[in-house]
């Protein structure tokens, strides 16, 4: 498969603290979330190509090294992925934004694609954002679906993973995953534990 990346960093390790407190506000949670993308986001862009371009600073012009922010398409699994998808989108405000619908049956724990909304992805580099890799089934169906629009490259940013949940996401020898943590396991309802709880609930403040 491609690379695993656990990125090591306190920040991250102080953000998820805070995403396991069961007292975390909705309104904290969501931004919490949002700035572990951002760490992720940095670790994945590491080895990026870069292009030569010429800017005029307030003295003079020179040329520096940049990304080119529009062949990036950050794609969210919905709802869950959408604090990641702003926390990247403040790193690259010019890159595109997809959106992948995707629900798990929580007896059968089979995922379904239910809404999909991307931009072209030939040639480019797309950034899947979901907090959460349980058993593996929803970001294997957002990268199936992903794989055959032609991008460039695929990386998968997530906050947390299960060694199960990895363990499926094998078959992807192209696609490069960078998680925060790498979590215990499963339970029988399919949860990651210690976990965060379902990370849409909390973000958007949806639970019963």
């Amino acid at each position: 498969m491609g690379k695993v990346v656990k990125v090591e960093h306190p920040l991250i390790n102080t953000f998820i603290f805070k995403l396991r407190d069961r007292k975390t506000s909705s309104e904290i949670f969501r931004k919490t979330l949002s700035n572990v993308a951002k760490i992720l986001l940095f670790e994945a862009l590491k080895d990026e190509e870069v292009v030569i371009k010429p800017v005029k600073t307030p003295l003079e012009e020179t040329v520096y090294p940049t990304l080119i922010e529009e062949n990036f398409v950050i794609v969210a699994i919905l709802r869950a992925g959408l604090p990641m998808l702003e926390g990247c989108l403040e790193v690259l405000p010019q890159a595109k934004s997809g959106f992948l619908g995707i629900k798990r049956d929580e007896e059968t724990l089979q995922s379904t694609l239910y809404y999909k909304r991307v931009p072209d992805l030939t040639d480019k580099t797309v950034i899947v954002v979901d907090p959460m890799v349980a058993t593996g089934g929803s970001i294997s169906l957002a990268l199936d679906y992903l794989k055959s629009k032609n991008p460039k490259k695929i990386k998968s940013l997530h906050v947390i993973a299960s060694p199960e949940g990895i363990e499926n996401l094998k078959k992807f020898e192209d696609v490069n995953f960078f998680v925060g943590e790498i979590d215990r396991g499963l339970n029988d309802k399919g949860y990651i534990v210690p976990g965060i709880g379902d990370a849409g609930d909390r973000a958007f403040n949806t639970e019963d």
